[in-house]
């Protein structure tokens, strides 16, 4: 029998019910027995997924969307409070709660690991996700995409384990209580948000002053902002600190990453044991958010040799670096990378496994803030790259800022001789695309916003 929810969460209203995250809670609300609704600004495939699971979703956002006796309403930060569903809620009295407080109900009685950084949160959950229900520990889980395999972003399982990917973004990582936490990396990032690295750093060591007494905090022992915050937090009462990565002094290291074109293989040493283990996607971050997987399971009790092997059934997350298809003889690949770290690391991925072709990027910048403190690193970055089509800023949730526009991140990689160009009809990149693809180039579609829905675009365009 699923375990019992809140009170308040078994009517309750979501909105933004098709966000990511949202969708995640709802689903495994719904999978407990409560009795979920929510509205979201439009009608898509994760629409209809949680209707085949009993929910209610609207389209739009209406005041009459919200029923008299809804439990609660939860909302992201990402809703504005002047939503006419949030107005009518205050005056019926009915609470709202933020997305991480539904979320933190929900983890009540398990083994909570939560997977928090400024990148890879998405892969590393998701790795967990797939190796220990490969092992049979049938987890719960609540990803920020959907895993390739089970072709979801969250489930309830009958297991003890609760993988979560804890945000940092909005500080609402705070609420999550683990009782093994993974911290990848510590970088800025959320311009809205946080002012500075001192800002960023007190977030993350409040969160790990949220792990459980007795509980461990694995942590990345090669990223710079990772290690301060291992400084500062190593010696605290009640909290085991473990290390990974490629460092001498590394708790667990990492021996050797071996690439083998669009895969790779991971040697490490955990507890005096070498264990060789292969990897599905390439890259060395995505090896090294592996081993932090490895680490974590190892630190709940899960044999390591054990889920080293399982970890090799992981097959991708929808946008991380997921081959869309191929058409005349070119790959054409979407990614999820938005910050410049992640640009460059997808990117020298990517040149790995191109086998001598060239590596062409449709890159759309996310959020007018980002662009703003970002938008040279974000140019420099894009150097990897042979070609880069930039477009037009994906808005999200932002108003423009004056002056802020994507020429900042094309000035930048110009200036670096880079090949980059900008296009702001988003209908005419099929076209510019097939006229620079040759036979054995990989085309990058590349962003946190809509660019993802240029890919089977592109393949299209290429096949006729």
């Amino acid at each position: 029998m699923p375990p019992a929810v809140p009170s308040a969460m078994e009517r309750p209203h979501f909105i933004g019910i098709g966000g990511a995250g949202m969708s995640g809670i709802a689903k495994i609300l719904a999978m407990r027995g409560a009795r979920v609704a929510g509205s979201d600004a439009r009608e898509s495939a994760t629409a209809e997924a949680l209707r085949g699971l009993g929910v209610t979703v609207h389209v739009g956002h209406a005041a009459e969307h919200l029923a008299d006796d809804a439990g609660c309403v939860v909302v992201s930060s990402a809703i504005r409070p002047d939503n006419p569903e949030i107005a009518k809620a205050t005056e019926l009295g009915i609470p709202v709660v933020h997305r991480s407080d539904a979320l933190a109900a929900l983890m009540d009685g398990r083994r909570p690991l939560a997977v928090a950084g400024t990148h890879g949160k998405t892969t590393t959950t998701s790795m967990l996700a797939v190796g220990l229900g490969a092992l049979g520990l049938d987890p719960s889980y609540a990803i920020g995409g959907d895993l390739d395999g089970p072709g979801s972003n969250a489930r309830h399982g009958d297991g003890e384990i609760f993988v979560a990917e804890a945000d940092e973004s909005d500080r609402s990582f705070h609420k999550y209580a683990p009782e093994v936490a993974i911290i990848l990396n510590v970088e800025l990032d959320h311009h809205a948000n946080y002012a500075s690295m001192d800002e960023i750093h007190e977030s993350f060591e409040t969160f790990v002053g949220r792990v459980r007494p007795g509980g461990t905090l694995v942590v990345s022992a090669d990223h710079p902002g990772a290690r301060d915050l291992t400084g500062r937090v190593r010696g605290r009462d009640g909290l085991r600190v473990v290390t990974y990565g490629e460092s001498d002094d590394a708790d667990v290291r990492i021996l050797k990453i071996n690439p083998r074109g669009l895969t790779s293989e991971v040697t490490v040493v955990l507890d005096g044991r070498t264990i060789t283990f292969a990897v599905s996607v390439p890259g060395r971050h995505y090896a090294s958010n592996a081993v932090a997987a490895l680490v974590a399971g190892h630190a709940l009790g899960v044999p390591a040799h054990n889920l080293a092997s399982a970890l090799g059934t992981y097959t991708g997350v929808k946008r991380r670096l997921q081959l869309k298809g191929t058409a005349r003889d070119v790959q054409v690949i979407d990614s999820y990378a938005h910050h410049p770290t992640e640009i460059a690391a997808d990117l020298e991925a990517i040149r790995g496994g191109a086998d001598g072709g060239r590596v062409l990027v449709v890159f759309q910048p996310h959020l007018f803030s980002r662009t703003q403190e970002l938008g040279t690193e974000m140019g420099e970055a894009l150097t990897l790259a042979d070609a880069s089509v930039v477009l037009d800023i994906y808005p999200a949730r932002e108003d423009p800022v004056p002056g802020v526009t994507s020429a900042l991140i094309i000035d930048a990689a110009a200036a670096k001789g880079a090949d980059v160009r900008a296009e702001h009809a988003m209908d005419a990149v099929p076209d510019v695309i097939a006229g620079m693809a040759k036979p054995g180039d990989l085309v990058l579609t590349m962003g946190a916003g809509d660019v993802t829905e240029l890919g089977p675009r592109i393949l299209a365009r290429l096949d006729s």
